[in-house]
């Protein structure tokens, strides 16, 4: 009896000489290493709990050319397999699977319509704490911190915008939502080179930052310092908060300088990525 679930779900094109001559990643396409012992369920368990699912062409390439040790698995259609050749190529030589299959498929294993032809199987990237990144003494630097700002959408802007401006990390207490895999698409590769720095407590790691001379700059709409008339120092935590309520009265009162982006005043605010983006702009146009 044929099985029908198999034939949907290919591990890649037919290995005849034709097919080899014009897709040389065929030939290995999704196997997986002969031999390999069973993984007991406890272990695969604390493998997948290290694992994220990322898609999206820029995202998955950048992961690729930043981390190629990371990768585990990849799913991709036909159509895109040209372009990922590549990477095929490189996990079949390590020994790893990838997965030509259908959109359809691609939706499910992503959990989305936005795709865009590919899906990888990576670790994620090891999680830092606050505390252990300000141990490295730095003249000039920028950080940003999020106060309860959760948009995967909103996170991959920001992060896409942060690596456009070389700001090296960013402060959540959940650092893994910048592995999400619609985080990561928005971010077109932003991901790879942001760093997300755990912290249990906003307002203690705001704290330990301007012990370590770190200068706290927060946005209002309703008043505050013009954003073109502020010299911003060279080393700065920006903290964003929730679009709807803004950042928490605890964080506010923290702060060493209040910005407002001047505008028309037509719309109450802007939105958390745009306002980012102006941001840190500027503060890469006065220190970068």
């Amino acid at each position: 009896m044929t099985d029908h679930r198999s034939a949907k779900r290919r591990t890649g094109p037919r290995t005849d000489s034709n097919s080899l001559m014009h897709k040389p990643w065929a030939a290995k396409a999704g196997q997986e290493l002969a031999g390999k012992k069973p993984v007991s369920a406890k272990v695969l368990k604390q493998n997948r709990s290290e694992e994220a699912k990322i898609y999206g062409e820029n995202a998955c390439r950048v992961a690729f050319e930043q981390r190629p040790e990371a990768l585990v698995r990849l799913y991709l259609n036909e159509q895109l397999a040209p372009k990922f050749a590549d990477l095929m190529k490189f996990l079949a030589q390590a020994k790893k699977a990838y997965h030509i299959v259908s959109d359809d498929e691609l939706e499910k294993i992503s959990g989305s319509q936005h795709h865009g032809g590919v899906v990888l199987l990576l670790k994620r990237k090891p999680v830092r704490s606050v505390a252990t990144y300000l141990q490295q003494v730095k003249k000039r630097d920028c950080l940003l911190a999020l106060d309860g700002v959760g948009n995967p959408h909103n996170l991959g802007a920001i992060a896409r915008t942060c690596a456009h401006f070389g700001i090296s990390g960013i402060l959540m207490k959940d650092a893994d939502l910048l592995a999400n895999g619609a985080a990561a698409r928005t971010a077109e590769g932003g991901v790879e080179f942001v760093e997300g720095l755990h912290c249990d407590s906003l307002p203690l790691a705001l704290k330990l930052c301007k012990d370590a001379g770190y200068t706290l700059v927060t946005t209002s709409s309703h008043g505050g310092e013009s954003l073109y008339k502020t010299t911003l120092p060279a080393k700065v935590v920006v903290v964003f908060g929730e679009e709807m309520f803004g950042v928490s009265q605890s964080v506010a009162k923290a702060a060493d300088i209040a910005l407002q982006i001047p505008g028309t005043g037509h719309v109450e605010s802007l939105n958390v990525s745009v306002a980012a983006s102006l941001i840190l702009g500027e503060w890469y146009r006065q220190q970068g």
